[in-house]
């Protein structure tokens, strides 16, 4: 099976078939509201360098002072992640020169993170998993924002993002296939927002991944890699990666090599470009920031963040399938996002929780993607979900008069209960009355009726014909049990 698995994951090229190797650095914005080492506000939308303090203008003489919520969000995504705390760990100054970086270096970690390695254990869509390394995470400041189409001669800078707080999370090459860098980013966010460490908002920027791809023959050497920058979708993740791998297959197949090089996804072309060539750790003159001193942290207090992060999903998934039977694939669409799973448990109290993960993981989450809205933003409470499933249990209406009804509830018409009886859904469940319905059927087909003794399967056909008469609201095994009783 996994030599299967691993064949499934090969690239055919002209000459034979390829391995891509995948590691992902992934930059999370901190959930804080002022940046690391000033006391500027942290904000989307604001003016132009309006969230912009001299410290992050980088006005001479004035001096970092690290952010203590900065610091312990790191140390909760590091426990996230299953990795080792470091208690002792240095800021270095990345050198590097571009217009909105205004220091002229970036303040960030090298040799001794605040967080070392770890793991992430990711669900593929199959059902299967496969375990991440994490080699590090390290908090640094972001840059500023180039501007360039105000102007055709000239470049705006904007430097409210200059500053804020990253923690870039690098994974080790252990990935595959676009699906699995995929697949992994969106479980580091479904952790990160577990614990409020980062609100994992990619069509803001607060996360998005650089891509490092290489391409090699099964079992050989590691080949050259190339790193696609700032890619901020899961879509543009597998688009990236798939057209980066073939592009250097074709390279390889014609005889050229591959140059180490930052490249840029044009998510209108599906393609990647040149940016620069790929700088080395040398080629930023890392050293030792000299305004700030080695970040010391004391074990209790990293024990006491411990003991305070909430069910993270991993956990979260067991303690759903074995509390409430659910399959690990229903129970893995719930902890996707914590308040879905909130949202699951506060409706599925009393109730049969298969129905209730059924309309929440389907009805609900199809509804609420079709809208574009998150769970947090339902018209539909959990104990409308509650209500809705009690309906069913208790034979008031039937499934399919449920698709109805939650039609009618989205569309803002009230409670199950007010729906059903402001819609005179109510199932029928009166014997005589279907009794009445079935006799006359079967009279004006004794054909049809005869061949039910032969194809016992052609029943349904009555079913069906009952269901309309009564406009669906009719009892399914009320139903079928009159029909049984009158043709046996």
């Amino acid at each position: 099976m996994a030599d299967d698995a691993a064949a499934s994951k090969l690239i055919q090229g002209r000459t034979g078939p390829w391995e891509i190797v995948l590691g992902l650095e992934i930059h999370a914005q901190v959930a804080s509201k002022s940046k690391l080492f000033s006391g500027a506000a942290v904000g989307f939308g604001a003016g132009p360098n309006e969230q912009v303090s001299l410290v992050d203008a980088a006005m001479p003489g004035m001096l970092p002072v690290i952010n203590r919520y900065c610091v312990e969000q790191a140390v909760r995504a590091g426990l996230g992640l299953k990795a080792q705390i470091n208690l002792v760990s240095k800021f270095d100054r990345k050198n590097y020169f571009y217009p909105d970086l205004p220091q002229g270096y970036q303040i960030s970690q090298f040799k001794e993170p605040i967080v070392g390695e770890g793991q992430v254990l990711v669900e593929r869509d199959d059902g299967s998993s496969f375990t991440v390394g994490i080699e590090r995470l390290h908090l640094e400041q972001d840059a500023g924002k180039s501007i360039h189409d105000i102007d055709p001669n000239a470049t705006y800078v904007d430097l409210n993002r200059a500053g804020t707080a990253l923690m870039e999370i690098v994974s080790r090459p252990d990935m595959r296939c676009s699906e699995e860098a995929a697949a992994y980013v969106k479980k580091v966010r479904s952790i990160l927002r577990y614990i409020g460490a980062c609100d994992g908002d990619m069509e803001k920027g607060n996360l998005r991944a650089d891509v490092n791809v290489s391409v090699r023959r099964p079992g050989a050497e590691l080949g050259t890699r190339c790193e696609i920058k700032n890619v901020n979708s899961y879509r543009y993740i597998q688009q990236a990666i798939e057209y980066e791998a073939r592009r250097q297959i074709e390279i390889l197949e014609d005889g050229g090599k591959i140059d180490q090089e930052t490249r840029l996804f044009d998510p209108g072309k599906l393609e990647t470009r040149s940016m620069r060539s790929k700088e080395d750790a040398h080629d930023y003159r890392y050293f030792p920031d000299p305004d700030l001193l080695p970040l010391e942290l004391e074990a209790a207090w990293v024990e006491q963040i411990r003991l305070s992060l909430p069910e993270l999903p991993d956990d979260k998934k067991a303690r759903l399938q074995s509390q409430y039977g659910l399959s690990v694939y229903d129970a893995g669409v719930l902890v996707i996002e914590g308040a879905r799973a909130d949202f699951f448990e506060k409706a599925a109290k009393g109730r049969d929780a298969k129905l209730v993960s059924n309309w929440t993981t389907n009805a609900l989450l199809g509804r609420l993607a079709e809208g574009g809205l998150d769970i947090e933003n339902s018209p539909i409470p959990p104990e409308d979900i509650a209500g809705l499933v009690e309906l069913i249990e208790t034979d008031v209406i039937s499934s399919k008069i449920a698709k109805q009804v939650f039609d009618l509830m989205w569309a803002g018409e009230g409670t199950p209960k007010a729906v059903v009886e402001k819609h005179g859904l109510v199932q029928v469940t009166d014997t005589g009355a279907l009794e009445s319905v079935i006799d006359a059927l079967l009279a004006a087909n004794p054909d049809k009726a005869a061949a039910v003794k032969e194809k016992p399967q052609a029943l349904g056909w009555f079913v069906g014909q009952v269901m309309k008469e009564t406009q669906g609201k009719a009892n399914p095994a009320a139903v079928n049990d009159i029909l049984r009783a009158r043709l046996s």
